[in-house]
């Protein structure tokens, strides 16, 4: 399972980060960073962070 990010898309909002912080990261004014492959224990709440994106700009894959 990998996350595909959309830089052009992100605004830096880092709601991703609020709902997997073991997965996402975004520094203030700067843009999201995956720090690690999702595991499937993190399945839930990586999709919970794809869907709380404003911009559109997480996507999972299989």
């Amino acid at each position: 399972m990998r996350v595909h990010v959309d830089l052009d898309l992100c605004q830096g909002h880092a709601m991703c980060e609020l709902e997997s912080p073991d997965v996402f990261e975004v520094p203030p004014k700067g843009r999201v960073r995956v720090l690690a492959d999702p595991t499937e224990d993190q399945r839930d709440e990586v999709l919970a962070a794809v869907r709380s994106c404003p911009t559109r700009a997480l996507r999972l894959e299989a």
